[in-house]
């Protein structure tokens, strides 16, 4: 079998799964992406004094300033969360969501770790796919025909959302020097799957192809439920995870929407 007939095997097994799930893939795939807000959100909710206290410590910004801020991230998040699941003004929710990782990104000392940057911006790539899916396509003014208009702002929101995306992949890799040949055939298969993602051929069996890849890491590599409660490792791996568990979300929405109009998915229906 050659690897044009794994690739049509691997196609059909995808567009078989497609199908079956196509009524229930974006609704887990929303909630698969709101979690990491909706889990911060709670913590902050039941830590709420040390949470006050950390901020504080961490930028000596008195109580009050502190209470702000873990009040806009608790409101911000919940209150969004709940807009997203409702379906009810998902635009400003989605907004609210970017607007909120931008804040805790510059708020955290570790915003300047590349890998902890990428991560945050692959969230955001995540919910810019969330708040495409709230656009509608334009109608056309001959009835029953749809219109898709080539400057369609869902398009590129799209292509950003997927780019952005990539990046939770890409700090996955070993780039050690002393990587195992399993490690480097990892690498290898990983790398062309994002490549396929960021420029949207078979994007929809490469991105469940990640799902998958994600998925395997993310129980692996962050089973927070190992480490006792008390623990400050707890609370890194349990951020870690649905950190990831929300760009898996975005992930799936890609899988149930496809790669959106600037793709090569897209322009081989052209040829």
């Amino acid at each position: 079998m050659g690897l044009e007939d794994v690739m049509n095997t691997a196609q059909d097994a995808a567009d078989t799964f497609l199908r079956a799930t196509k009524r229930y893939l974006p609704h887990l795939a929303r909630l698969a992406l709101i979690s990491t807000f909706l889990e911060d959100g709670i913590r902050m909710w039941l830590q709420w004094d040390d949470q006050i206290i950390n901020m504080d410590v961490t930028w000596n910004c008195g109580y009050f300033l502190a209470t702000c801020f873990v009040l806009l991230n608790l409101v911000g998040q919940l209150g969004a969360c709940v807009l997203i699941l409702t379906r009810c003004s998902v635009r400003r929710a989605c907004f609210t969501l970017i607007g909120i990782v931008a804040i805790q990104t510059v708020s955290y000392p570790m915003s300047w770790d590349v890998k902890f940057l990428m991560r945050n911006l692959a969230l955001c790539g995540s919910v810019l796919l969330l708040l495409a899916e709230s656009y509608s396509e334009g109608k056309s003014i001959f009835a029953g025909v749809p219109s898709v208009a080539a400057s369609s702002p869902k398009q590129y929101i799209q292509l950003g959302g997927r780019v952005l995306l990539v990046l939770m992949s890409m700090t996955l890799l070993d780039v050690s020097v002393r990587a195992s040949v399993f490690v480097l055939l990892q690498n290898m298969v990983c790398s062309i799957l994002i490549l396929l993602v960021f420029v949207g051929y078979k994007t929809q069996l490469a991105a469940l192809s990640l799902v998958l890849w994600h998925l395997a890491c993310n129980v692996y590599f962050n089973a927070f439920w190992t480490i006792p409660v008390h623990k400050p490792m707890h609370d890194f791996l349990k951020y870690d995870f649905f950190q990831t568990t929300s760009v898996i979300g975005g992930l799936l929405l890609v899988v149930a929407l496809g790669p959106g109009g600037v793709s090569m998915d897209e322009k081989k229906k052209e040829w």
